[in-house]
């Protein structure tokens, strides 16, 4: 995806999006390159070989979720669920909603 892609899907101004960008490519997780149909652009792409690290810095906050999940029966995680989701699509029409302003 080209950075202007990437800055789009969550709202993000394209200057926030070139410091996480550049992050990102420094700790060796992305690398930027010429767009092959553009020669101008830029896609960003990212490293396979990172992948395999990704869940290791999540794994403490996974092991809680799932100890804090185990104390409820099915039913109740189907109405947290449910729950968050109404709560993300209500943020995310607000954020429609500011951003057309």
């Amino acid at each position: 995806m080209s950075p202007g892609a990437l800055a789009r899907r969550p709202r993000l101004h394209p200057a926030t999006m070139t410091g996480i960008l550049d992050r990102l490519e420094r700790a060796g997780w992305i690398a930027r390159d010429r767009d092959l149909a553009d020669r101008r652009g830029i896609v960003v792409r990212t490293l396979r070989g990172r992948a395999a690290e990704l869940p290791r810095p999540y794994s403490g906050m996974n092991s809680k979720m799932d100890q804090l999940c185990a104390g409820y029966d099915e039913d109740q995680l189907e109405l947290l669920a449910d729950f968050l989701r109404h709560t993300t699509n209500a943020g995310q029409r607000a954020a429609d909603e500011l951003a057309a302003d």
